[in-house]
């Protein structure tokens, strides 16, 4: 089978749904390769509506993202993480949906926070440009997906657009902390992100099953880093947190998930709500370049909370997405 002729045909619907279906099927039987999962990441980057970003900003740019399907019904952690790292002079360039298999995605918490989430590709430049932070919501940005929706739902397994989604963020992010829900894609999705000319990027599994770095156990790693994949185990009690509980970082709707990170925000959060949020953030910094060592990022992430710079950046950032 021809992967790259195959999704160029299902992106561009000359495929039948029938010849659609078994194409994903047979994909997923097979196992998807990173070369599989680049390939098509590319396609569908190929088909998308881009950001007419500069390129010294998309080699600055970051995304914190996850493949979700974890159903951990955690609150919105990367997308705290997100506004977290804005404030701290990253350019986030935050690629979401929805939610699909949460109570909240990040453009449901992201409205219930005040922004606005309806601006053209050029509106979204401008807000990285003088906010350090977009969201880019996918259903505007990958059309072809509305015929492809309802083949992938048809099918009673997850197919690979399962874990497309992260890597095929429109503003051609180069640098990534990217959670899978699975640790079997970790080193899979790691080699896709640099056949997709990623500069820097932590992929994360957790061994209790979050696409993020957990607060309850370990959770394995693959940093990408000038062409090559290394391999380790992200420990939290390393850095001095405390191990708590999933139960500890649950959320809700759009509106609970908003304020827990406006509370995480205005040091009025739980400990493991604010200590998930900044074991996060230091992964994301260092893959940022933005400190020499984890320890140094951490120090960062909470000068960022507790100085209040992260509360006032968020304003900010609603402010602006409502007037530009």
């Amino acid at each position: 089978m021809d992967i790259k002729e195959q999704f160029e045909k299902l992106f561009a619907n000359k495929l039948s749904t029938n010849n659609a279906r078994e194409l994903l099927i047979e994909l997923y039987k097979k196992g998807e390769t990173s070369e599989d999962i680049a390939t098509v990441a590319s396609i569908m980057r190929e088909n998308s509506i881009k950001l007419p970003i500069s390129g010294e900003l998309q080699d600055r740019a970051i995304d914190i993202v996850g493949t979700g399907g974890d159903k951990s019904g955690s609150f919105n952690i990367s997308t705290t993480v997100s506004l977290l790292l804005a404030s701290l002079g990253s350019i986030v360039a935050k690629h979401g949906n929805r939610s699909i298999t949460s109570n909240s995605g990040s453009a449901d918490v992201l409205e219930a926070l005040g922004i606005n989430l309806n601006l053209t590709p050029a509106q979204q430049v401008k807000m990285l440009e003088e906010s350090g932070f977009c969201f880019i919501f996918a259903m505007n940005h990958h059309p072809a997906m509305k015929h492809i929706m309802p083949i992938r739902k048809s099918i009673e397994h997850r197919t690979i657009f399962n874990i497309l989604g992260p890597l095929t963020n429109p503003a051609g992010a180069k640098k990534y902390l990217l959670g899978v829900f699975s640790p079997e894609y970790i080193e899979k999705m790691a080699k896709a992100l640099i056949e997709l000319d990623a500069t820097r990027a932590f992929v994360v599994s957790s061994n209790d099953g979050m696409d993020e770095i957990s607060l309850a156990t370990t959770t394995q790693f693959a940093f990408v880093e000038d062409g090559k994949v290394s391999m380790g185990v992200i420990d939290p009690q390393t850095l001095g947190f405390s191990l708590a509980p999933k139960e500890a970082i649950l959320g809700g709707d759009a509106k609970e998930n908003a304020k827990i990170t406006q509370n995480i925000f205005e040091n009025r959060a739980t400990d493991a709500q604010r200590d998930i949020v900044l074991l996060n953030a230091s992964y994301a910094l260092f893959a940022d370049g933005k400190a020499r060592d984890i320890k140094e990022a951490l120090e960062i992430a909470k000068s960022g909370i507790e100085s209040g710079r992260a509360k006032e950046h968020l304003k900010f950032i609603a402010e602006l997405s409502n007037k530009i």
